[in-house]
């Protein structure tokens, strides 16, 4: 007799998740830039967050923009985003960028951050890139041990992101690269 499993999945997001995935959004980004940047710099209202992503999805600027979902039975508790890299050193035919990658800060730990990072860079060899890198802040260490475990290392990029164009809200990240297949 085998024992129960989870219904888990990734697949592709329609624009119906757009809800969802904003839900995951504020509530990941909540615990993940807490400390990191200030409280108003982190949306915390759902609603403008969906009606960004329904645009997005709805129209992405390049056909190798792809939104994934994790599922818990039909429940969202993550996303990733793939899209070709933009980085001045990549190359946009070859190099493929994990945009973001989110879970459910209580649904971490089930397996979820893994499916939808091997679904990501499964995406992104389907859309023919050789090679994903992937920015994270300069001091998450829990994320950065995650992507490193699963084969992606720096590669010596970095940069601080002004993100309210005055100078006093910054951002340092790093940059991660993995070979793709």
């Amino acid at each position: 007799m085998s024992s129960p499993t989870a219904d888990v999945s990734v697949r592709v997001a329609w624009s119906d998740d757009a809800d969802a995935i904003a839900a995951v959004q504020v509530r990941a980004w909540g615990e993940q830039y807490a400390g990191v940047l200030p409280p108003e710099a982190i949306p915390t209202d759902p609603a403008p967050v969906a009606e960004a992503w329904r645009t997005s999805m709805g129209r992405p600027a390049d056909a190798r923009n792809r939104v994934l979902v994790a599922l818990e039975r039909n429940r969202v508790v993550g996303y990733a985003v793939t899209t070709p890299a933009v980085d001045p050193d990549c190359d946009p035919i070859a190099d493929g960028e994990l945009a973001e990658l989110a879970v459910v800060p209580d649904e971490r730990g089930k397996g979820h951050g893994s499916r939808l990072l091997q679904a990501a860079a499964e995406t992104l060899e389907a859309d023919r890139f050789t090679r994903a890198v992937t920015w994270t802040i300069a001091t998450d260490d829990r994320r950065r041990a995650f992507l490193e475990s699963a084969g992606w290392a720096p590669d010596s990029a970095h940069r601080e992101l002004d993100l309210d164009g005055s100078g006093t809200t910054t951002l340092k990240q790093v940059r991660l690269h993995t070979a793709l297949a």
